[in-house]
């Protein structure tokens, strides 16, 4: 097996051209989803939290901090031995683009019943978006392909999801990233609604080798 094989899933199998639509629809809705969680200003997923964290202190948007931590796990994958996707890499790229422009688009409501409204929008979207692009089967997203290698390589991917989150989690706080409402309705919700979309958007037997 080349190098180029070792690190890369080939883009191939049937059905693409609609998993490539696929793809691209759900990294953009995805990254709507996560830009109006953001504007309710009640709270972010763990990764969000940080990126915003980031943001703060050093500049720069939400979203190119996106781009920024998801080249970084990508190097984290290296020595886990991970394959990249075409998905993987346009998640990396495309979610923190479509936050910035959602961000640049959708003002902090002044009233708590359209905050309410925007995070509970966003949390959907997110789910919706993630059975998109996970049903697509094109490679999985930075954190996610970090979760399961480091879960095959010991505890289980509850464990491991549950240690890598709690740990940017913290990070993202320490920096000023807000936790709240939205933080814990995601971590509820997210799992089931991930769950309820991917049954209904992948496309069945889709075999990359």
């Amino acid at each position: 097996m080349t190098i180029a094989q070792r690190l890369f899933v080939p883009v191939a199998g049937p059905f693409l051209p609609q998993r490539l639509t696929r793809l691209i629809i759900g990294l953009l809705i995805f990254g709507v989803g996560t830009g109006l969680m953001v504007q309710s200003d009640l709270g972010l997923s763990p990764w969000d939290v940080l990126h915003q964290g980031l943001s703060k202190n050093f500049g720069l948007t939400v979203g190119r901090w996106t781009i920024i931590v998801s080249f970084i796990v990508l190097i984290l994958w290296l020595p886990i031995r991970e394959r990249y996707g075409l998905g993987t890499l346009a998640n990396a790229i495309l979610i923190g683009l479509s936050v910035d422009a959602t961000i640049a688009v959708v003002a902090i409501p002044d009233t708590i019943g359209p905050r309410a409204m925007l995070m509970v929008v966003g949390i959907i979207s997110v789910g919706f978006a993630s059975g998109l692009y996970i049903g697509a089967a094109l490679g999985p997203g930075p954190r996610d392909g970090l979760m399961t290698g480091l879960a095959r390589r010991g505890p289980s991917i509850r464990i491991t999801r549950f240690g890598i989150e709690a740990f940017v989690l913290a990070i993202g706080w320490f920096l000023g990233g807000t936790v709240g409402l939205g933080t814990v309705l995601f971590a509820v919700f997210i799992g089931p609604l991930v769950q309820f979309f991917l049954q209904r958007l992948s496309f069945e037997k889709v075999k990359v080798q």
